[in-house]
């Protein structure tokens, strides 16, 4: 028969072990557009997969085109609080503007079509994958690099500098290369959240299977 003191330690291990397990399982992340189990918190830092359906994108484009159904996996911090946000990507990028990467939203309005985001990573273009910048304040503008190694992965950044703008970097080993600045991306820092974190979209509509983008050392840093 177990004494109060035994008992007592296996109550306090069980206790333990159930808070490590549920520890692990939490994950201040959740998905957008997206049925998929969230990652276990301890998987986001290594690697994890995000699998966009046809006909998902994140676009905009007068007269009247605004897309916002791809499967987005976000964390929400006060826009002030920003300061980095890094990923790498890669895919089988197969079909005509398959792509994924880092995506920051500012929900600053309460009307969709005048969200503002910027999302950067791969994209399929001319039959070759290449670093892709969009950037949507009223209507979205699209920037295009060729992935200098010729390659399918890519590590993208996104930093709040010195002078408040925010800047997308292409990380190539210990160096950065910068690809675009947005002047208005804190705009509105004192009154907006923002949803930051990795994107997938297949925007086309002619086949039937998903795209699967596999993502690894997300890191998000705020303050």
């Amino acid at each position: 028969m177990l004494g109060y003191a035994s008992f007592y330690h296996i109550l306090l291990l069980v206790k333990t072990r159930s808070t490590t397990i549920w520890d692990e399982k939490m994950s201040d992340y959740q998905f957008l557009n997206s049925s998929q189990p969230v990652p276990y918190a301890r998987d986001l830092p290594t690697t994890f997969s995000i699998r966009a359906p046809p006909s998902s994108d994140v676009w905009a484009k007068p007269p009247a085109t605004h897309r916002f159904n791809a499967p987005i996996l976000y964390k929400t911090l006060p826009l002030r609080s920003f300061q980095r946000a890094r990923v790498s990507v890669v895919a089988e990028w197969k079909v005509l503007y398959d792509q994924g990467g880092l995506i920051i939203v500012i929900n600053g309005q309460k009307d969709e079509a005048q969200r503002q985001w910027i999302k950067c990573g791969i994209e399929l273009t001319n039959d070759k994958p290449h670093i892709s910048v969009v950037v949507k304040d009223r209507w979205a503008d699209w920037s295009l690099l060729a992935v200098p190694s010729g390659g399918q992965a890519a590590t993208i950044e996104l930093v709040r500098e010195a002078d408040n703008t925010l800047w997308v970097y292409l990380v190539e080993g210990v160096s950065r290369v910068p690809l675009r600045e947005v002047t208005w991306a804190f705009e509105q820092e004192e009154t907006a959240e923002c949803w930051v974190g990795s994107y997938a979209a297949r925007p086309a509509s002619s086949v039937t299977d998903e795209l699967v983008v596999d993502f690894s050392q997300l890191a998000v840093e705020s303050r």
